[in-house]
């Protein structure tokens, strides 16, 4: 009998690993957050992983950090930040401009804004990117105990979506 609560145990902790914390919008159920930058096609430029429990406010900075596109004195970051109202805050604010970066935060309170034709609700290009990305089977449900193995299948994700932009834009 003791043997069969050690294997249950053992299986019950096959989603968990670092990086990983309860869902407050899924009955805090075991899951991890992608903070994505894009520029405005959509195109990824950085990934960065927390705990679903991580409010996104935090991540700005180590988001802007983890640009991987060199130059010749540094980083290039975006000169310009668009932010949904769940940033609304003094600290996403503040790590923005002390990366020089230009932060545009729409404000709680706000009315929504209308796109140009037929008054419909814009949509963020980010929430297409991270569609794109559940459409990788291995993605959607986060399997891998270890953070890094995970972060390696979500670059790889980033490359492919990369692969299909340049496609698109370029008709090759």
């Amino acid at each position: 009998m003791g043997l069969d609560i050690s294997r249950q145990r053992q299986r019950e902790s096959a989603k968990r690993g670092d990086l990983t914390g309860p869902n407050p919008t899924d009955r805090a159920k075991l899951g991890t957050k992608r903070h994505a930058l894009v520029d405005g096609q959509g195109i990824p430029l950085a990934i960065t992983l927390t705990g679903a429990n991580v409010h996104d406010m935090h991540m700005v900075g180590k988001t802007l950090d983890a640009v991987n596109v060199r130059g010749p004195r540094g980083p290039r970051r975006p000169k310009n930040l668009c932010l949904d109202k769940g940033y609304d805050y003094k600290k996403p604010e503040q790590e923005a401009r002390a990366r020089r970066v230009r932060p545009h935060i729409r404000r709680r309170g706000e009315p929504a804004l209308t796109g140009p034709i037929r008054k419909k609700p814009r949509r963020w290009v980010v929430e297409r990117t991270n569609s794109w990305h559940n459409n990788f089977r291995a993605l959607r449900t986060r399997w891998e105990k270890i953070a890094d193995n995970y972060l390696a299948l979500v670059h790889m994700a980033c490359a492919l979506i990369t692969i299909q932009a340049a496609k698109r834009l370029h008709r090759f």
